[in-house]
C-alpha cells in the first residue's frame, strides 16, 4: 500500500492537535494535580504526556487506515463519526478534571469516553481489523485513567 503522506500527516495532526489544545487549556489545573492524594499505582506525572502522545499518534494512524480503505461510504462515515465523538469527549475530560476539578463528573465523562472508544474500535475493526487494534492501548489506558480518576475523587472529594 502506497502511503498518502499528506493524508497521513493530517490524520496524525488532528488528534495530536486536539490533545495539545486540551493540555494547553487545562495546564494550570495540572499543577494542582501534584498536590492531590493519589491511589496506589499512580504513575509519575512525566509519564502522562508521553503516553498520551503515543495514543494520539495511534489514533491518527488508525483513522488514516480507515480513510485508505474502500469501505462503503455509510460504514466509513459511521466509523469516523464515532471517532470524532470519542475525540471530542477526550478533549473535554482534562477540562472537567483538571480545570474545573469536577472529579465525579469527569469520571462519568470517562465512562462515556470508554463507551465511545469501544464503539469506535468495533466500527474500525469492521472496516480494517488492524485499525481497531491500534485503538486497544487507548481503551486500556482510559480504563486505567478511570481507576485513577475515581481514586482521586474518593481520596480528595
Amino acid at each position: 500500500m502506497k502511503i498518502d503522506w499528506k493524508k497521513l500527516l493530517l490524520c496524525l495532526a488532528i488528534p495530536l492537535g486536539v490533545g495539545a489544545l486540551a493540555a494547553l487549556l487545562s495546564r494550570s489545573g495540572m499543577d494542582a494535580y501534584k498536590a492531590y492524594e493519589k491511589p496506589p499505582l499512580s504513575p509519575p506525572g512525566w509519564l502522562f504526556p508521553v503516553v498520551w502522545t503515543a495514543l494520539y499518534a495511534l489514533m491518527g494512524w488508525a483513522s488514516y487506515l480507515i480513510l485508505q480503505e474502500n469501505a462503503g461510504k455509510a460504514e466509513t462515515q459511521k466509523a469516523l463519526t464515532l471517532y470524532a465523538v470519542q475525540l471530542a469527549l477526550n478533549f473535554l475530560w482534562p477540562l472537567v478534571f483538571f480545570q474545573a476539578e469536577k472529579w465525579l463528573a469527569a469520571f462519568f465523562l470517562l465512562i462515556a469516553l470508554w463507551a465511545a472508544i469501544f464503539l469506535t474500535i468495533r466500527a474500525f475493526s469492521k472496516i480494517k481489523e488492524s485499525a481497531g487494534d491500534l485503538l486497544l492501548p487507548y481503551l486500556l489506558w482510559v480504563s486505567f485513567a478511570g481507576y485513577l480518576n475515581l481514586g482521586i475523587y474518593l481520596l480528595n472529594g
